[in-house]
C-alpha cells in the first residue's frame, strides 16, 4: 500500500521549535497507517539536517537503540515466545520482506515510511514522518499505533507500555538529539 503522506490530506503542517531532544506529542486517531488503531503515541525532535528522508530517518533511529534495549527484548522474546507470539527471530526469518531493523516496511514514500506487524493479541504500526522546517531543519517524528485484537493484546499493551515510554524517546535522542 503507497500513499502520499502520513498526514490527513488538508493537515497543515505545524510549527515545532528547535529541540536537542525528544518529546511526546498528541496523535489523532483514526490514522491513515492502521484506520482500527484504538491506541497511539508520537514522539517528536527536530534536527539539524535539510533533506532528511522518512526511510534514512527510520533506520537511523532503530539503529541507534541503546545497549539495555536489546536485553530488554531478548527478555520480552523469551517471556512472549512460550504465548505464541510473535518473536524478532519470527520477523527476521521472513525472506523477500523489506525490513528496517526487525520490523517488516508496510508502504513509505519519501516524508513517510510505516513499519509494523499483525498478530493474534494485537496489530501495530510504527511510522516515521519527516518533514522540512524553516532554518534547514527536520522535524523527526515517530508515531506509534496499536489495535488491541483481545484481552491478551490489552494486557500486554499495559505491560510494555511503561518500557515504550522510554525506548522510543531514548532512540530518537540516541540518533540525533544533544548528547
Amino acid at each position: 500500500m503507497m500513499m502520499r503522506s502520513c498526514r490527513p490530506t488538508g493537515s497543515p503542517a505545524m510549527h515545532h521549535p528547535a529541540s536537542t531532544n525528544a518529546s511526546a506529542r498528541p496523535v489523532k486517531l483514526p490514522h491513515r497507517a492502521l484506520k482500527d488503531a484504538d491506541w497511539g503515541d508520537s514522539f517528536v525532535i527536530t534536527v539539524d539536517k535539510p533533506g532528511l528522508g522518512a526511510r534514512e530517518a527510520a533506520r537511523h533511529v532503530i539503529n541507534s537503540a541503546p545497549r539495555w534495549y536489546y536485553h530488554l527484548l531478548a527478555l520480552r522474546n523469551a517471556i512472549v515466545r512460550p504465548l505464541g507470539l510473535k518473536t524478532d527471530l519470527d520477523t527476521t526469518a521472513m525472506t523477500k520482506v523489506d525490513t528496517i531493523g526487525v520490523f517488516p516496511v508496510i508502504s513509505g514514500t519519501d516524508d513517510c515510511v510505516i513499519l509494523g506487524l499483525d498478530d493474534h493479541h494485537l496489530n501495530f504500526r510504527i511510522v516515521f514522518e519527516t518533514e522540512a522546517l524553516e532554518r534547514n531543519r527536520t522535524l523527526v517524528r515517530s508515531i506509534t499505533l496499536v489495535r488491541r485484537n483481545n484481552t491478551l493484546g490489552r494486557i500486554y499493551l499495559a505491560a510494555v507500555l511503561p518500557f515504550h515510554n522510554l525506548i522510543v524517546p531514548a532512540m530518537l535522542n540516541a540518533a540525533y538529539g544533544s548528547r
